[in-house]
């Protein structure tokens, strides 16, 4: 897909604004990985740039919310995500400007380095479980009102509206709220009692990639201040992630006792956005785990 003259106007009109300087677009080179927005990298009179861009009515307040997760994940680790340029909006069109990040090859300390800096994210925590503000993760919109327990959090805000949604659309049985009833009453001897972490929220081996100096960048954030196991759970439900990662995690932010049995509860709340999503083989995970609370 070829970034349209309109799009390139109102990109060089925003990148004008924001860095106060004609701006013209040499080149617009199609980024593989876009699967919600069309993705660009973006050769400019003014530097390189990575472009998004989509639908404002459709996804409203998507990049507002996107902005905002990566400023807070750079707050709190200095350069974990690349920098945001500009965001705006030229009628239906939304557009968010990025710092392209060259990638290269993982440095020889990659894992520990990763580890780390997740760690040092985790530990900046909250004294309530949610955000001020609503995002997104993936193309689904994600509630973040506050809770004081991460049990209720849990339930209200992460499963219950994903689990309403794949019921009304037939992708999950009714009857399977019972399960979900069943687990609900077991969470406090499942999940250990910590305060709320910042977590990226959507931390899957494709929202990772590997920057210039051979260090990790996070990018796709649906941040919130929740349980950090939701993160290292998800990290290892679709791969992609060195087993000397979660090791080296443990040895600077060590995890409570049953890590390994709490993680099918953690990814029931990504696997239920994926039903959500794609449905297919991801609503047959949901069922799997939570055959054993029937």
């Amino acid at each position: 897909m070829v970034l349209s003259s309109k799009s390139k106007s109102s990109v060089e009109f925003l990148l004008k604004e924001k860095l106060n300087t004609p701006v013209k677009i040499e080149s617009a080179l199609l980024s593989g990985g876009g699967c919600i927005n069309e993705c660009y990298e973006l050769k400019t009179t003014a530097g390189k740039f990575f472009l998004k861009n989509n639908d404002a009515k459709k996804f409203p307040g998507m990049f507002e919310a996107e902005k905002k997760g990566l400023q807070l994940l750079n707050e709190t680790v200095h350069g974990i995500s690349p920098q945001v340029i500009a965001t705006g909006e030229d009628g239906n069109e939304m557009i968010l400007v990025l710092e392209l990040i060259e990638k290269r090859s993982p440095a020889k300390e990659f894992w520990v380095d990763f580890a780390k800096k997740l760690s040092a994210i985790h530990r900046r925590t909250s004294n309530f479980f949610g955000l001020d503000h609503d995002n997104y993760i993936g193309s689904l919109p994600q509630s973040n009102k506050k809770q004081d327990s991460w049990n209720s959090y849990f339930i209200l805000q992460r499963i219950e509206p994903q689990l309403k949604m794949a019921v009304d659309e037939k992708n999950l049985p009714s009857v399977i709220h019972r399960s979900f009833e069943k687990l609900f009453l077991r969470l406090p001897e499942i999940f250990p009692v910590e305060k709320p972490s910042l977590i990226h929220g959507d931390l899957w081996s494709g929202n990772y990639l590997v920057g210039p100096d051979g260090g990790v960048r996070l990018i796709d954030p649906a941040v919130y201040y929740g349980f950090r196991e939701m993160d290292l759970a998800m990290a290892k439900l679709f791969g992609g992630f060195d087993a000397s990662f979660f090791k080296h995690y443990h040895e600077f932010f060590p995890l409570e006792n049953g890590f390994e049995k709490r993680i099918d509860i953690c990814n029931l709340y990504p696997l239920l956005v994926h039903t959500n999503l794609f449905g297919g083989h991801y609503a047959r995970d949901v069922q799997s785990i939570i055959g054993k609370f029937q």
